[in-house]
Formats: structure tokens, C-alpha cells, sequence
């Protein structure tokens, strides 16, 4: 069983972490631990996943690598990343047998996927 997944930001990127997955994605953000709160980033859950954004100095997007989430709601999701500016790319219908899937980046380039069964 998986505890979290660490997705990587730049400094001072919080703001715009927040805007996306609490604001797009309706996640909840989870407050961090003080020693940990002093390094920047920050956690959110929902959806059965827990998602940490950590600051990286040296920051490079994950394009390739991604986290993939399943969400119960992909058209309206699709709808409104599309509508705030995130441009999401529909996997082909056959490739996953079972699943419907698009891929987008966060705020920051890190590539993601969302999937729900078909």
C-alpha cells in the first residue's frame, strides 16, 4: 500500500499548488508537520490518494513520469482544466482495456493522469 505520492515544485509555489489541487481538482489540503512546514511545499488528499508537493531547488518537471489517479468524475474534470488553461490529452479508447484516461500537467509541468473505469 502506497502512503503518499512526492511530486516536486518550485520554490515558492504554494499559491499556485493550492489553486490546482484544492481549487481544480477538489482536493483537500492536509496541514504539514511544523519541522516540515518550514521547507515549503505543501499535501493534499482526496480521491483516495495522498498527493505532497515539495519544494526542489533545482526544479525540473516530471514530463514522462507521472502519477495516475482514478477519478469518478473525468468529463467534468476534463472540462474544467480545459477551461482554466490545462490543456488535457485523451488517451485512444482501446489502449487500456476497461479504462478511460486523458493526461495534463499541474501549474508546474508535471505530467498526470486521470482515469476512470469504462
Amino acid at each position: 500500500m502506497i502512503h503518499h505520492v512526492l511530486l516536486a515544485c518550485p520554490r515558492g509555489s504554494e499559491a499556485a499548488s493550492r489553486a490546482f489541487y484544492a481549487g481544480l481538482l477538489g482536493m483537500t489540503e492536509k496541514p504539514k508537520p511544523p519541522p516540515l512546514a518550514a521547507r515549503g511545499g505543501c499535501w493534499f488528499t482526496g480521491y483516495g490518494a495522498e498527493l505532497h508537493l515539495g519544494v526542489e531547488d533545482d526544479f525540473r518537471p516530471a514530463r514522462k513520469a507521472h502519477v495516475a489517479l482514478l477519478r469518478p468524475d473525468l468529463d467534468d474534470l476534463a472540462a474544467r482544466l480545459t477551461a482554466a488553461g490545462h490543456p488535457v490529452a485523451w488517451g485512444p479508447e482501446d489502449e487500456l482495456p476497461g479504462l478511460r484516461r486523458f493526461h495534463t500537467a499541474d501549474p508546474h509541468g508535471n505530467r498526470l493522469e486521470f482515469l476512470t473505469p469504462s
